[in-house]
């Protein structure tokens, strides 16, 4: 009996001890949450955004579009494989008299090359052009993506300060609560001012409520972008009281030209539509090609005729022409010249003409875009780093005339409806704060995202 039980408790921990391991390994509170800083979601965000992948699926498609048009300015070789089958009507050529043959096969290996297209480079600089704006709206679509993720980073913080604002607001609201059923209790204060107390300690615990609720919001439109699939287990670096220097105008003025990837691409449009231009204006000019053919034209599938065949079109007759050799070569070569065709090459140079006058109206709409962005955006970075100090100021007082407020409450100066005013003014200027510190943040990191330096 002792060996059976023994036996079952081995078999127990045998098939429960597995088990236990994996449920450890698979455990969320087995590994710490994920803690990210800024730079590490914008890299996150290059790693996992649909956007980023979709702009750089665009510039590989231009990348392409180049080699194709450089490699159609070389020789092609390409395999000719035919089987002509013609009715018979008693006669070696059968019922078509154009073919040589009731039977024909065709089994050649064709090299074509357009001469004139080794001088024409415009098809191969359009491509690159092309490329050249693909590649920046790939810049635009990242710097793009890096000013979203700023803006959802220092949501989740400023979110945060909100929940413990909330918590500081509803602590605040429960000491006076804590007060004034004390006072009522000894006969100093009203139950009105109970009443007021309680109304006040619910209204912030729901402020808490809605505060939490924002950050898991904030997390979530952050995960979205920083996370291959959503999750929600990590935390961020709050850097918000880090004021950054705001650098000079001219500076940043400078930077955000020299470095502006919607500049670069409406350059790279005003060139692909200039050059298309000229490849527009290639069709006046004459084509000329040469072909070469190597290989069987013949109406045996043979290298060489194993029986001739009379087809009356020689001077001497197939049929007196053994062992015919089928193998052999020849070339030819094409001069095209354009005459008329109705005016569809003018219309078509004038076309491209027109797109080129409005590659270079984008691109002075885009200076001046980016000249308003930039000095928009430096004017709200200067206001809000202005306010800040002043908002921290208007914190401090707001808890200190609190504090002062309660302890004149307390010695029966003051009226319950005084404290929870000057409860409410502490609340918001604390907010007030946080949102002048995000404000910032978005402020510049608009700037950042103009220039560049992130």
């Amino acid at each position: 009996m002792r060996r059976k039980r023994q036996a079952v408790h081995f078999l127990l921990l045998f098939i429960v001890t597995p088990l236990l391991i994996a449920q450890q390994a698979i455990s969320p509170a087995s590994s710490p949450p994920l803690t990210i800083d800024l730079r590490d979601a914008m890299a996150r965000a290059r790693k996992y955004g649909a956007q980023i992948e979709s702009a750089n699926i665009a510039a590989a498609l231009a990348r392409e579009d180049r080699a194709q048009a450089k490699d159609a300015t070389l020789p092609s070789l390409n395999a000719l494989n035919q089987f002509i089958y013609t009715e018979g009507n008693g006669t070696p050529s059968g019922v078509f008299v154009a073919n040589d043959g009731v039977h024909i096969y065709n089994e050649q290996a064709v090299v074509h090359e357009e001469l004139l297209s080794l001088a024409r480079r415009g098809e191969i600089r359009m491509a690159a052009a092309a490329e050249a704006v693909a590649k920046a709206k790939a810049d635009v679509a990242a710097r793009g993506l890096n000013a979203t993720v700023i803006q959802d980073y220092y949501a989740i913080a400023s979110a945060q300060r909100k929940v413990q604002n909330a918590q500081a607001s509803l602590a605040e609201a429960r000491h006076f609560l804590d007060i004034t059923q004390k006072q009522e209790r000894g006969g100093e204060a009203a139950h009105a001012d109970v009443v007021k107390a309680q109304i006040q300690a619910q209204q912030r615990r729901r402020d808490g409520q809605d505060a939490q609720l924002a950050v898991e919001k904030a997390k979530i439109a952050l995960a979205v972008l920083i996370f291959p699939s959503l999750r929600l287990d990590y935390a961020i670096v709050d850097d918000l009281s880090q004021i950054a220097v705001l650098p000079p105008l001219p500076e940043t003025g400078a930077q955000a030209t020299a470095s502006s990837p919607d500049l670069r691409a409406a350059r790279a449009s005003v060139t692909e539509t200039r050059l298309g231009v000229s490849v527009a204006r290639y069709a006046y000019l004459p084509s000329f090609g040469l072909d070469f053919w190597y290989g069987i034209d013949a109406n045996q599938f043979e290298a060489i005729s194993s029986e001739a065949q009379a087809t009356g079109r020689s001077t001497l007759p197939n049929y007196l022409v053994r062992n015919r050799q089928n193998l052999g070569y020849s070339a030819s070569a094409t001069l095209i010249v354009p005459i008329w065709n109705w005016g569809a090459i003018h219309s078509k140079v004038k076309q491209a003409a027109l797109k080129e006058r409005q590659a270079e109206l984008d691109l002075t709409v885009a200076q001046k875009q980016l000249q308003a962005e930039l000095a928009a955006s430096y004017a709200e970075a200067e206001a809000a780093l202005s306010q800040v100090s002043s908002l921290r100021s208007s914190a401090d007082l707001s808890e200190e005339s609190l504090r002062l407020t309660l302890l004149r409450y307390q010695s029966g100066e003051a009226t319950a409806l005084e404290v929870v005013d000057a409860q409410t003014t502490a609340s918001q200027s604390r907010s007030a704060y946080d949102d002048g510190l995000l404000r910032y943040r978005i402020a510049l990191g608009n700037l950042q995202s103009l220039t560049g330096n992130f």
